[in-house]
């Protein structure tokens, strides 16, 4: 009698940081992705038009500014809550992400289940490599836009 009921109050214990991992690493991977659809039904981005009319307005300042021999002072934007929401998104899937994958090693450093463990580095591990690849999509889409441009002067 006294091995079952020992059993079974050593169970929950041996799966306690494999468990909270798990749930760490669903909320990182959460944090990673929902951001990226939510934000901008939230706080939508300004339309096109109005970004390139901005970009123009800048770019002549500072030509004019070079003309004259004066040193240009970009004026100063303001992060748009949207930006700011996505930025506090980020730094927290990538955090929760690394706890995830600390709580992951804990669980198998304290000999706890290791199904639970590899759960929650698959998880912390796949929160950090969606925001990893959305860094590198943005990069690649910045590329693109260069090489169309140099393309368009002549420079290749």
């Amino acid at each position: 009698m006294t091995s079952s009921s020992a059993t079974s109050t050593a169970t929950p214990s041996s799966r306690r940081l494999g468990i909270i991992g798990s749930i760490v690493g669903v909320l990182a991977l959460m944090a990673a992705v929902l951001p990226h659809w939510v934000v901008p039904m939230v706080f939508p981005p300004p339309p096109a038009d109005q970004v390139i009319v901005d970009t123009g307005h800048r770019i002549k300042d500072r030509a004019i500014a070079r003309v004259k021999g004066v040193e240009y002072q970009a004026p100063r934007i303001e992060k748009s809550a949207g930006r700011s929401w996505s930025e506090t998104a980020s730094a927290t899937a990538i955090s929760l992400g690394l706890l995830a994958i600390l709580l992951s090693v804990l669980s198998l450093i304290f000999r706890e289940e290791r199904l639970l463990a590899g759960v929650a580095a698959i998880l912390g591990t796949g929160a950090i490599a969606v925001e990893i690849s959305f860094v590198m999509i943005g990069a690649l889409i910045l590329i693109a836009i260069l090489y169309v441009v140099a393309n368009i002067i002549g420079l290749f």
